[in-house]
């Protein structure tokens, strides 16, 4: 039987309790999961510095053997047939990441036909989470770390 790898692609920035919920769901689905901190072209300048979200992911993860972390520059469908990836997992919030992480879907299916996006509708009390929003209340001094699976 092959192995049943999935890619949690993403900026992460920050990587959030929502997240780490669905990296956890998703070991009950995946043989391995491999999150992949991405290079969003839409997003020029990170606001938690890369390396130091590897580090903090890798930290959050270390008794987990399943789970890997790494970072991309490349069209995530190319990136998950190098793996030997068949899925990507996804987290929705809302309708609105239905829409966006739906057409993403499709192409992503288009350009890799081996590749299937599952989806897990993200946990209540962790909907309300955003990486941008986490980003906003810290920029101002806010404690986020009740947020994060780890401290800041």
């Amino acid at each position: 039987m092959q192995k049943r790898i999935a890619l949690f692609p993403g900026s992460f920035d920050p990587f959030t309790k929502g997240h780490y919920d669905i990296v956890n769901r998703g070991l009950n689905l995946f043989d391995e999961i491999i999150i992949a901190i991405g290079y969003n072209s839409k997003k020029h300048n990170r606001y938690f510095d890369i390396d130091f979200m590897v580090e903090k992911l890798n930290e959050t993860f270390k008794d987990e053997p399943r789970v890997s972390v790494i970072v991309y520059n490349k069209l995530t469908s190319n990136l998950a047939k190098e793996l030997g990836a068949g899925f990507l997992l996804r987290g929705l919030r809302n309708t609105t990441d239905f829409e966006y992480e739906n057409s993403i879907a499709t192409v992503n299916k288009h350009l890799n036909a081996n590749l299937d996006s599952v989806f897990l509708i993200t946990t209540s009390q962790y909907a309300a989470i955003s990486s941008t929003i986490i980003r906003e209340v810290h920029k101002f001094k806010g404690d986020v770390n009740e947020f994060l699976p780890y401290d800041l």
